[in-house]
């Protein structure tokens, strides 16, 4: 029931801050997007639409996880706000990069090294608070084969922070068209209800709720022609969300599967630059990552999310038959 309340309130508080409040203060402080030179020539004309939406389904899954999951941190549960307190690390961290384009009025905005720098801190924080919570094992739980794999703790957070840049930064990827990264995980965050519910893990159940119900209000913003973008504000808060659900259940391997499309844009922008490199200036898709080469291909904007998400939706059910044989304390 709380999840169910979280994603109600969530869905309501993300709509109506959104409408109200955060999209006409964006509007007034003319947070307009700059569009890349190097990208479709027909994107020019998304050039202006407010970025930093993200803050929408921010403060809306903030609000909600707070108030469903209040009886919870009565109990002393506070798994819920660890895993948004990350995720809002990751926010900032995106906020001040879209600060920056924004006060610059270009595409640009902390440097590569600054942004891996900060993230990384934050997913070394993370993982070590979990570890002292009693959330975090080293070993591996594997889908499908119900099997974990012992590993040594230096190992572990090693591979553990290199998992959370990644994916938090193949999320970010992932934000190139409209309502795209948003469709995408509504699954995944549907996934990690799921899951919650399943193994009782109420309190995580409620963050992964409240983050539903604000990502399918901020589809109403963001979906074709998009009013707002979710610009590094989101992408990289809705990537620290996804990374941190995953390590607060204990299964970073599930990545594999719920985050199948972030994997792959990312991978078609690695295979395009390395191939590019390697050959001189031949490539092997029209454009990278791989949501331009079909949109190059002449899929609309609609087609590639519709497709991109029934892709994610398909995967996040593997995931959650692979793993419903997990036993868990």
């Amino acid at each position: 029931m709380e999840m169910i309340f979280a994603c109600v309130v969530s869905f309501a508080a993300t709509g109506l801050l959104g409408w109200r409040v955060i999209l006409p203060a964006l509007r007034r402080l003319k947070a307009g997007q700059e569009i890349r030179e190097v990208g479709p020539k027909w994107h020019k004309t998304k050039a202006g639409t407010p970025t930093m939406g993200g803050l929408m389904f921010i403060a809306g899954s903030a609000l909600a996880m707070l108030i469903a999951g209040w009886p919870g941190m009565l109990a002393g549960d506070l798994t819920h706000v660890y895993v948004f307190l990350f995720a809002a690390v990751f926010g900032v961290i995106g906020f001040l990069d879209d600060y920056e384009k924004v006060k610059r009025h270009q595409n640009l905005g902390l440097t590569a090294l600054q942004k891996f720098l900060l993230q990384l801190a934050a997913a070394i924080l993370f993982l070590m608070l979990m570890r002292y919570e009693g959330r975090l094992s080293p070993t591996l739980y594997v889908p499908f084969f119900n099997l974990s794999l012992p590993l040594s703790w230096p190992l572990y957070m090693v591979f553990a922070a290199f998992v959370i840049v990644g994916t938090v930064n193949a999320v970010n990827i992932t934000d190139g068209l409209d309502g795209l990264s948003t469709s995408v995980s509504v699954p995944v965050a549907l996934f990690f209800v799921s899951v919650a519910t399943w193994w009782g893990y109420t309190q995580l159940g409620v963050f992964a709720a409240a983050l539903l119900g604000g990502l399918l209000a901020f589809l109403l913003f963001n979906a074709h022609p998009a009013k707002v973008f979710m610009g590094d504000t989101g992408s990289l808060f809705l990537g620290g969300a996804v990374a941190g659900m995953a390590f607060a259940a204990d299964m970073p391997l599930v990545l594999l599967l719920v985050g199948i499309i972030y994997i792959v844009e990312t991978l078609s922008d690695i295979i395009q630059v390395v191939y590019f490199k390697l050959t001189h200036g031949r490539r092997i898709f029209k454009m990278a990552p791989i949501h331009h080469h079909f949109e190059m291909c002449g899929w609309s904007e609609i087609k590639i999310v519709t497709v991109f998400t029934a892709v994610s939706t398909l995967f996040c059910a593997l995931a959650l038959f692979g793993v419903m044989d997990r036993m868990v304390p």
